[in-house]
């Protein structure tokens, strides 16, 4: 079987290739560049916590030492504080870290992947597929062709993969504009973010919107000023003279010492492309979805995109293609990007014109502004909280064993811990990204047990039985408690994290029939793994 093509090595591309290796599926990775990141201080990402648990558990590495986790979160409208958030481990904060910090990890990870080859000074010029697979032309100083079994555009906005399958990217060009700078100074707070909403050193014009200030490590800052709308030219002198006001304003009328180290404009785009699939060929990331304003983080929706999209392949590659399946990555991903850009349509109006309607949106005039601003940077509500496949074609039908917990169908599931197999205790999302789903117990008092005195006890031989029954690979997992489960509920989860239902009690036959949709229902393709009738009946049997 040929190896995945994945069309470009940022973190979109780097990822996927990552969670495509720990799922046994070899990747050639195309990368224009070579092979290294110029480092950009000013250019940033901030990452909410499963997104980092993702990298984190491709990698092997913690990011918390490359990046900053703010104490809080400030709003504030000219010398009035309108909003505080106080994070704790129950509501972690974002993490804040430079870009080429988060690539050069991958790539450290990437080079010690025995599966994935990464291709540099390799710019794609040509897509041939067909029926068995796929073929790419790449020019450079090793021009050559390239054969995969499928093929993923990681390439950015200008995606070249995009182009060649002719595949329309409409939406709205220059949303927003920010000027950017990072630099080192001493601010009056150390840890906390702060989005400041006309400063009072600024009073009157277009420019006096808004600056965002966050924090980075040893004592590094990144500003954005929001700029009037146009195209006027950000000079040096502009830029000098916004960090000068602001660090002056924060300052109380004394400008700090500063050291600049980068700077940059910032230009907000909102697309969305017509298609995800053409056959074997796929987008991902900033090929398939542009997003950004009002401070949402439109490269975590990229690396989503990469963790949905991996396990589908990974189960394609080993055991043959399931057309509903891989046609659900599009279906799923670019719903919910609709839906955020949907959401920034209809606020970014209320927010930037004058917010005379936001009455009926949210109560409050500026603190219901600074509320939803809040939410867009850290990745809440309407604007920035990761959402749910409710529509997803992967959603089993009504099933009579069906309950409800604290997780929606589609959503993803809650970071418990759980005993494995083996006996040993981990968290929930450490046994993600394997291309298993995952069968939970909720079996209250089981961590105070050997797992050998529980193991063959009560319902746990029956409910071992059905997921060997299974369609497809299963990890079965034990967990003390979970949000809003009663004892003895069992979860199905899928390989990204996604619930797919809940049962009260192992009732096999349900626990099949959601195991089947969750894989985009009963195999049809030749090359798909036979369907296994006894296995079937095996299941049924024990629900009776």
């Amino acid at each position: 079987m040929d190896p995945v093509i994945v069309a470009g090595a940022g973190p979109v591309g780097l990822t996927l290739a990552l969670a495509l290796a720990r799922q046994e599926v070899p990747c050639v990775v195309l990368d224009e560049g070579p092979g290294k990141d110029e480092p950009r201080a000013a250019r940033t990402v901030v990452l909410r916590e499963d997104t980092v648990a993702l990298v984190e558990r491709l990698t092997g590495v913690r990011l918390a030492g490359l990046g900053c986790r703010w104490a809080g979160w400030r709003s504030m409208r000219r010398k009035q504080v309108t909003r505080e958030v106080e994070f704790d481990d129950a509501d972690p904060a974002p993490l804040h870290l430079p870009q080429h910090e988060l690539t050069g990890v991958l790539r450290t990870a990437l080079a010690r992947e025995s599966l994935v080859k990464v291709a540099v000074d390799s710019r794609l010029d040509g897509i041939e597929q067909e029926r068995s697979g796929v073929t790419a032309h790449t020019r450079g100083p090793g021009g050559t062709w390239w054969r995969g079994s499928y093929l993923v555009g990681c390439d950015g906005p200008r995606s070249t993969v995009r182009k060649l399958q002719d595949i329309r990217f409409p939406g709205r060009t220059a949303v927003e504009r920010y000027a950017v700078a990072t630099l080192r100074t001493e601010l009056p707070w150390t840890d906390e973010a702060l989005l400041h909403r006309m400063p009072p050193w600024r009073t009157s014009g277009p420019s006096a919107g808004e600056v965002v200030g966050r924090p980075l490590p040893d004592g590094v800052w990144r500003l954005d000023w929001l700029l009037p709308p146009g195209k006027d030219l950000v000079t040096p002198e502009l830029l000098v003279n916004r960090v000068r006001e602001t660090l002056t304003g924060w300052a109380e009328g004394v400008t700090p010492s500063y050291e600049l180290l980068d700077t940059g404009v910032h230009t907000v785009h909102h697309r969305l492309a017509r298609r995800w699939r053409v056959g074997r060929v796929f987008l991902a990331g900033d090929a398939a979805h542009l997003l950004g304003a009002l401070g949402t983080q439109g490269l975590e929706e990229g690396l989503r995109d990469a963790d949905n999209l991996a396990w589908k392949l990974a189960l394609a590659w080993h055991h043959g293609p399931r057309e509903a399946l891989l046609d659900s990555y599009q279906e799923e991903r670019r719903s919910v990007i609709a839906a955020r850009l949907r959401a920034a349509d209809q606020v970014l109006p209320l927010l930037r014109g004058g917010g005379g309607g936001l009455r009926s949106y949210v109560p409050g005039s500026s603190r219901g502004h600074d509320a939803l601003l809040a939410d867009g940077h850290l990745g809440r509500g309407a604007l920035g909280a990761p959402r749910a496949y409710a529509d997803s074609p992967l959603t089993p039908g009504p099933l009579a064993g069906e309950t409800a917990v604290g997780t929606p169908p589609g959503s993803p599931v809650a970071d418990v811990r759980v005993t494995a197999e083996d006996g040993t205790f981990v968290r929930l999302r450490d046994r993600l990204g394997r291309g298993s789903l995952l069968v939970v117990l909720i079996a209250p008092g089981t961590g105070v047990w050997d797992r050998k005195h529980w193991v063959t006890a009560g319902i746990m031989p029956r409910l071992a039985a059905a997921v060997t029954a299974l369609p497809h690979r299963a990890e079965l997992l034990v967990a003390e408690a979970y949000p809003g489960a009663a004892a003895h509920t069992v979860l199905l989860v899928r390989p990204d994290g996604h619930l797919v239902s809940a049962f009260s009690g192992v009732r096999p036959a349900d626990l099949y029939a959601a195991a089947e949709a969750a894989l985009g229902g009963a195999a049809t393709d030749t090359t798909d793994t036979p369907r296994d009738e006894d296995a079937e009946a095996r299941a049924a049997a024990g629900s009776r």
